[in-house]
């Protein structure tokens, strides 16, 4: 079977902001202070921004993370803003789905409040495992840390051989499917992989600044995710309009993003129960990837406050994309979005 080549058409700038509309944009950056291979930093900031009208908007709400992430993925050190007393419950926790429990477990009172600070937490483990793409678009770096055969790799160096040829990939998502083109022999990953990306403009459209919440400097080898999501209401509807992005910088500069998804999105405004939802593939790093942005309609008829342990429940596997799941998971506090956006309007404490 012929497939498509990946698609590479990322948004050239977020769509205007409406009056009457609240924005949620997070960033987190991933990077090695230290040097390749060395202990990875993760720090993110998020806000969210009510327009009320041309030339009338405000910020409502605001969060920000700094993490150190060890060999083995697990936090060494975490900072919030704002302060939070349950921070040391989640160091020594490990990347992956039992840090999401962990970060549950400890932070539950922020994400029933759905706030910008639980956003960027629940991107912490997905983010301790995508950082390692940035060296991919360093070729040196990328060949100093897994040149080493498997056998010899040591076990704490974070980014080898043996970590990557060795983790077993087949049938974990729609790119990944059995007889996927970034496979080789038995399932496994691929270390010549070639990803397709794309290079991409600012998030922030020049035109208008404020549409983005500032973004600290980046150093040259650093990866971004970054997301937004647009919600107001549409008559006795709730509109989303979201968008999410993983990129990484060349060595010349080039911003480039490998993954890129769109969202559309409307939920019935009494219940918050989705009534649709679409995802349009701009950037994927792999042909077999787009098969999975149809199964976001299979989404609809959930309610929106628990797409974060439904939409892992519903698409999984082969019918799923990782980061097109985070993405959905995202709209899960669009309608604590929504009641800030009339808070704010009406004046209501």
């Amino acid at each position: 079977m012929t497939l498509a080549p990946p698609p590479a058409n990322p948004a050239q700038a977020p769509p205007p902001r409406r009056p009457g509309s609240i924005r949620r944009t997070s960033a987190i950056l991933m990077h090695w202070p230290d040097g390749p291979g060395t202990t990875l930093h993760l720090d993110g900031s998020a806000r969210d921004l009510v327009t009320a009208g041309p030339g009338r908007s405000m910020t409502i709400a605001e969060g920000s993370i700094s993490v150190t992430v060890g060999p083995e993925r697990e936090i060494e050190t975490l900072a919030v803003s704002p302060d939070r007393p349950w921070t040391s419950e989640l160091v020594g926790a490990r990347g992956g789905g039992r840090l999401r429990q962990a970060i549950e477990a400890a932070a539950s009172e922020e994400r029933l409040a759905g706030t910008p600070l639980y956003l960027l937490l629940d991107d912490v483990p997905s983010a301790t495992l995508i950082a390692a793409f940035a060296y991919t678009r360093w070729r040196d770096s990328w060949r100093a840390l897994t040149e080493t055969t498997a056998e010899a790799a040591p076990d704490s160096a974070p980014i080898t051989a043996r970590r990557l040829a060795l983790r077993r990939m087949e049938g974990i998502c729609a790119g990944f499917r059995p007889g996927s083109s970034a496979l080789g022999p038995e399932g496994l990953l691929k270390l010549d992989l070639h990803h397709n990306v794309a290079a991409v403009p600012p998030l922030a459209d020049p035109a208008d600044p404020e549409g983005w919440h500032a973004l600290a400097p980046h150093p040259p080898l650093a990866m971004r995710r970054a997301r937004r999501i647009d919600v107001w209401p549409n008559g006795n509807e709730i509109a989303v309009d979201a968008m999410f992005r993983d990129s990484s910088w060349e060595p010349d500069g080039t911003e480039v993003a490998v993954h890129e998804y769109r969202i559309e999105a409307n939920a019935d405004a009494g219940t918050g129960t989705l009534t649709s939802v679409t995802a349009e593939p701009r950037v994927l790093p792999y042909p077999e990837c787009p098969a999975a942005a149809p199964n976001a309609a299979r989404m609809a008829g959930r309610r929106l406050r628990r797409l974060r342990s439904e939409v892992l429940e519903e698409l999984r596997g082969t019918d799923c994309c990782t980061h097109l799941n985070d993405a959905l998971r995202a709209l899960a506090e669009v309608p604590v979005m929504l009641e800030a956006l009339r808070r704010s309007t009406t004046g209501e404490p």
